[in-house]
């Protein structure tokens, strides 16, 4: 697998009220996106970033880090290869991204994205 770029995924209780302090405080000004229940903010000029997520909408627990790959499915059968544990199946998720969920070794869930273009 290539990781292209990995994200922080921070759990927080509400989008709306932890923004400022990431996005004022901290420089992180951009929103790329929100969805609602997860949100990334980005610095423009350094590419900084960070994912606020409540809880995932699409699967059984939250991820820690989101690893973008530009094959998620040959990542997917690498794991499946390796054993590693399937927490969320390969899918392609209405809002535009294809990815899954698996477990590492040390217990940490990753979520393993590619985005569509």
């Amino acid at each position: 697998m290539r990781a292209t770029k990995v994200t922080a995924n921070l759990s927080v209780p509400d989008i709306e009220t932890a923004k400022s302090f990431y996005s004022d405080f901290l420089g992180l000004g951009t929103e790329e996106f929100n969805l609602g229940w997860v949100a990334r903010l980005t610095d423009p000029e350094t590419g900084a970033h960070v994912q606020l997520v409540t809880r995932d909408a699409d699967a059984p627990v939250d991820s820690v880090i989101s690893v973008h790959t530009p094959d998620v499915d040959a990542a997917y059968e690498e794991a499946l290869r390796l054993g590693y544990e399937i927490v969320l199946p390969l899918k392609t998720e209405p809002w535009g991204v294809r990815r899954f969920f698996v477990r590492a070794p040390d217990g940490n869930v990753v979520n393993v994205v590619e985005h569509a273009d």
